[in-house]
């Protein structure tokens, strides 16, 4: 690169143009036409008094009036950007993320707008994750709690005696509910990106019917309290399908049961009366990858629909989706499920199907050791 030469220079945000590039109305080349035409003022008008014989003092004053006016013009083009963004600045400093400042200049000032602009929806976005964030722990404290008060209430009430099978379930449960805070507690890594994954080697036969066993007595609890925020069903019938029955997986289990309950409930609440769901597991097709399907009889997802189901808050557009004893829900499940898929590297998805909702669920397996 020749001297004098400018290198490669990194985008201004939002502009996708260097910074420092030349503008042809930036703030310089503003104050130096400024100063220019001054001087010509000054200089034309010095030259017409010469040639008139008019007296000096009526050039000077001619010449300051003509200096002043355009300098306000000048000066009042600059200030205005400036009161608009001081009062955007007040109202993102207020928690109003909604304001942005007019993008129309082609000078210093309309860079500064835009990063403005990209500060502002970026704390917007913060903003709307935060609430997400809450709403999806909400989501996730809601099913341990449930069943251990289901568990709790059936030995109070005497329908169940406080054996140890009764206790070990309700141990789960409250271990359960220990991960979820301690996840919580985790917030810097989920901040930053980084959360962990505890895989291990799992039966995936035995674990899956500890999931449909808790999403069975999670239902029979709500139903029994009448709780609202998922489905309240106990009429549809869960089914578990694992070929080979000695089938193992790579994954982290936490995760993975975050991604088969959140799956059966939002089958379970698609499912006509006396409905049935079915939970399929494959050996995929690398050394301990999983293939897991949920099906259900409901009326199924338009194609149209299939990439949107899973972004947070959408309910589907399906008119009259849920089954009796079943609510809108909270449009989180699917999105959650998909986060959990997306920290294992694998994939999620709505696939063809001849009745009901065919989601397929895809995990990777050990990761691979380079050679």
């Amino acid at each position: 690169m020749s001297p004098g030469q400018d290198g490669p220079r990194s985008p201004a945000p939002g502009t996708g143009e260097p910074w420092g590039r030349v503008r042809p109305f930036s703030i310089k080349t503003k104050l130096g036409a400024l100063v220019v035409i001054s001087v010509l003022i000054t200089t034309g008008l010095s030259m017409i008094a010469v040639h008139t014989k008019t007296e000096l003092r009526f050039i000077t004053v001619f010449s300051m009036v003509a200096t002043l006016l355009i300098t306000q013009f000048v000066a009042h083009s600059l200030t205005a950007p400036l009161d608009e963004m001081n009062t955007v600045a007040r109202s993102i400093s207020h928690g109003d993320y909604t304001r942005r400042v007019s993008e129309n200049r082609r000078d210093e000032l309309g860079d500064l707008a835009q990063t403005i602009n990209v500060m502002a929806d970026e704390l917007e976005a913060q903003d709307r994750q935060r609430k997400e964030l809450v709403a999806n722990v909400s989501h996730e404290l809601r099913t341990p709690i449930a069943g251990l008060r289901a568990v709790l209430e059936n030995v109070v009430d005497g329908i169940a005696e406080a054996d140890t099978e009764t206790m070990r379930t309700a141990l789960k449960q409250t271990e359960r509910l220990g991960r979820l805070v301690e996840t919580l507690l985790d917030l810097s890594r989920l901040d930053n990106g980084v959360v962990p994954l505890r895989r291990r080697r799992f039966e995936v036969w035995p674990y899956l019917s500890g999931v449909l066993k808790e999403a069975n007595m999670v239902a029979s609890a709500r139903a029994t309290m009448g709780s609202g925020g998922s489905h309240t069903r106990t009429d549809v019938h869960l089914h578990l399908d694992v070929c080979p029955p000695e089938l193992t997986a790579h994954a982290d289990p936490e995760r993975i049961h975050q991604v088969v309950a959140n799956l059966i409930d939002n089958a379970v609440k698609h499912s006509p009366p006396h409905g049935r769901v079915t939970v399929k597991a494959r050996r995929g097709p690398l050394p301990e990858s999983l293939e897991i399907e949920v099906l259900d009889e409901g009326p199924g997802i338009p194609r149209s629909e299939w990439r949107r189901v899973f972004e947070r808050f959408n309910r589907g557009a399906v008119r009259r989706p849920h089954g009796p004893g079943s609510d809108g829900g909270t449009g989180l499940g699917l999105a959650i499920a998909r986060w959990a898929v997306d920290l294992h590297g694998g994939r999620i998805g709505v696939a063809e199907s001849e009745r009901g909702c065919r989601i397929l669920v895809t995990l990777p397996g050990e990761p691979s050791v380079p050679s």
